[in-house]
């Protein structure tokens, strides 16, 4: 096996990569197997391994990498509401029972995405903490026109945003796996990595239903249906055929494979709606992938640490582009504030400077959506 594999990190001057994620980067180029790792623009290290970044492995798999959250990823949701007839002061107090349990037919709507139900089923439709939210946004503008309007989307329309993934689901599929095997690869062929990869599957399905749900359930509240734009993933494991059979293992990172994608910055920033370039055999040098995001800047006790004598609560449920924020948990606050993050403009310009995406339109958040502490 190899022991050696090519490290790649796509960034340019003007971005800002922590010396410890290209250190966590290169540690897991050297795993048994490893053939790529690449740093996407926002690499930022994390618990198992770098974020922002993808691994390709012959013959093993790694599911710490991918960590406890299967199936995390983002959706984008057209609405029949306008940006002529916004009501934010209105609508933001409709937004109130997002992390309450849905009391819909959970089985049925599980069905309709080809999946049985399961024992986390209660969180089903809900957002979660950490960096997930749901996010009311509009269009600020439209840079490929013609894409803009094959995606089936308008300028005067409002869309949701959606970043959540399996739940508890997710963390039961990697401590199950952790108990009995650690860190060790998973030899692709073996039955160990066989059930690894049916208990993933799952939870790569159930998150995709929990982000539609969630849509769903955010624009309901506000008079409007929801109908699906896109919707991928960026924490798994994908099976590629490059001379034979390979692995992809994403932490948040886009699929380049399957068409138009988001890139948020903040709630405090634009977000981009990108769509890849370049035929898939050329986009195994990057290993299949794209960023997902701006990229944390900060951790969490570092946020917590420089904002609080600089901005009170009040200063944070409202962005300096607008945007109102629902966030009663008082640490989330902090630590997911704009600040934390990493400047999305030259993430996305570091992936158009390197040929791999192109800009279809810019979103600006108008309400950001993380946590009620009760429903109102």
């Amino acid at each position: 096996m190899n022991f050696s594999a090519t490290v790649r990190v796509i960034s340019s001057d003007e971005n800002w990569l922590e010396g410890n994620a290209v250190a966590q980067l290169k540690g897991t180029a050297g795993l048994p197997g490893m053939e790529l790792a690449v740093g996407l623009p926002d690499l930022h290290p994390g618990k198992c391994g770098p974020v922002g970044a993808a691994f390709v492995s012959r013959g093993v798999l790694y599911p710490h990498l991918v960590g406890n959250d299967v199936g995390c990823g983002m959706g984008l949701w057209r609405s029949d509401l306008t940006a002529r007839k916004a009501k934010l002061d209105r609508w933001e107090q409709k937004l109130t029972d997002l992390d309450q349990p849905w009391n819909g037919d959970r089985e049925k709507w599980l069905g309709n995405f080809g999946i049985g139900p399961s024992a986390q089923d209660l969180a089903l439709g809900t957002i979660g903490g950490g960096n997930h939210f749901g996010e009311l946004q509009q269009v600020e503008r439209v840079d490929d026109a013609a894409e803009f309007a094959a995606l089936g989307l308008d300028e005067d329309r409002l869309v949701v945003l959606v970043h959540s993934g399996s739940r508890g689901l997710g963390h039961e599929v990697l401590r199950s796996h952790m108990l009995k095997h650690g860190y060790d690869a998973l030899l692709a062929e073996s039955s160990d990595a066989r059930d690894y990869t049916a208990l993933h599957d799952y939870a790569v399905k159930w998150a995709q239903a929990s982000r539609a749900l969630i849509a769903s359930r955010f624009l309901n509240a506000l008079g409007s249906e929801a109908q699906t734009v896109l919707d991928l993933p960026h924490n798994y494991i994908e099976r590629v055929e490059s001379s034979g059979e390979a692995w992809v293992h994403r932490k948040g990172a886009n699929p380049s494979t399957r068409g138009a994608l988001m890139i948020p910055g903040s709630r405090g920033t634009l977000s981009y709606l990108v769509m890849p370039l370049g035929d898939v055999r050329g986009q195994a040098a990057h290993a299949w992938s794209l960023s997902h995001g701006a990229g944390r800047k900060w951790n969490r006790t570092d946020c917590r640490a420089r904002l609080r004598g600089r901005f009170d609560e009040a200063a944070l449920v409202r962005t300096e582009i607008g945007g109102r924020v629902i966030c009663e948990d008082r640490d989330l606050l902090y630590e997911e504030a704009p600040q934390a993050y990493k400047n999305v403009d030259v993430v996305v310009n570091d992936l158009v400077q390197a040929g791999l995406v192109r800009v279809i339109a810019r979103l600006r958040p108008l309400i950001t959506y993380k946590v009620r502490r009760e429903a109102r």
